[in-house]
């Protein structure tokens, strides 16, 4: 998912949909998982010059992506979709001066419960060994840009901040996800609980395991038959209820917590042995995917009321 913070931002990306022809392009792309340039142009009926230009179009402003694939009589270039959705904002931006932000990496969790297959990795190797659980204890986790278990779950303390005296009245969390298959399987569901200090404020059923195409940002030397990338997700809680990618998901509201200037806030990421798809987790991070990003924590406050 992209999210577009201003009407500005989002200029390139307009102007790049602003074409019936992109529009049948991205349709097309979506509905077979990636085609080819000589399939695309096929079966658009235009010419592959004309389909290159528009392509380059999508491409510039991050709509799909081109990857080489192997072919009987050589490489062939494939288009691939790189988003799921787009959020807009609409309105202004609100005072910065009223906002803490902060990054946490995914290897900086407090607490843990995860079950095999599991492992994690920095950038540069695996830490310790697969589907051994004891190494989410190891000192080199706080290094992990990646981490993946088929149920369980890890929490993260979110670093609070905010000048004193004031109180929290929205906190988003953005982050990417997808689930833990046994080597990878776009198609295999998985419901992810998220909590906030214990109490359950959302679920999200990952589609699946995606590993047909490389993240974007994943590291050469990764196994090309393992988790490539996820799909972006962005939690927010306030004063409304609870929302994921702007669409209302609970009604568990921010003013259920209290949380002001001394509260300890938990984040916890968990698949339930109970749930309907238990479909395991792999969390993203920086160096890893298709969003170069820890997971990001932003936190509107305002004075506490005398």
């Amino acid at each position: 998912m992209l999210h577009i913070k201003s009407l500005d931002e989002g200029l390139d990306i307009f102007k790049a949909l602003g074409s019936d022809v992109r529009i049948e392009i991205i349709k097309i792309l979506s509905e077979n998982r990636g085609m080819n340039m000589n399939e695309l142009a096929a079966r658009l009926n235009i010419t592959n010059g004309a389909l290159t230009s528009h392509i380059k179009k999508l491409e510039d402003c991050g709509l799909v992506m081109i990857t080489n694939e192997s072919a009987g009589h050589g490489n062939q270039k494939k288009c691939t979709v790189r988003l799921d959705k787009i959020l807009i904002d609409v309105n202004p931006e609100e005072d910065i001066k009223n906002i803490y932000q902060t990054d946490i990496k995914v290897g900086h969790y407090s607490d843990y419960n995860v079950y095999p297959t599991c492992g994690l990795a920095s950038d540069k190797a695996i830490i310790g060994e697969v589907d051994d659980a004891r190494y989410f204890a190891h000192a080199d986790r706080y290094e992990a840009d990646i981490l993946w278990f088929t149920r369980g779950y890890v929490e993260y303390i979110i670093p609070n901040f905010i000048p004193a005296g004031q109180k929290i009245d929205q906190i988003s969390i953005s982050l990417e996800l997808g689930s833990e298959a046994p080597g990878c399987n776009d198609v295999w569901p998985s419901d992810i609980s998220f909590f906030l200090n214990e109490k359950k404020v959302a679920m999200w059923t990952s589609p699946g395991d995606f590993g047909s195409v490389k993240g974007i940002f994943t590291p050469e030397w990764w196994f090309p038959n393992w988790n490539q990338y996820g799909l972006l997700k962005i939690l927010v809680i306030n004063q409304k209820g609870t929302f994921i990618d702007g669409l209302q998901v609970s009604d568990v509201t921010i003013t259920d917590f209290q949380f002001d200037y001394h509260s300890t806030i938990k984040l916890k990421l968990e698949v339930e042995e109970d749930a309907e798809h238990v479909g395991g987790l792999t969390v993203f991070g920086r160096n890893f995917g298709n969003y170069n990003q820890d997971i990001a924590v932003r936190i509107n406050y305002s004075p506490v009321a005398p």
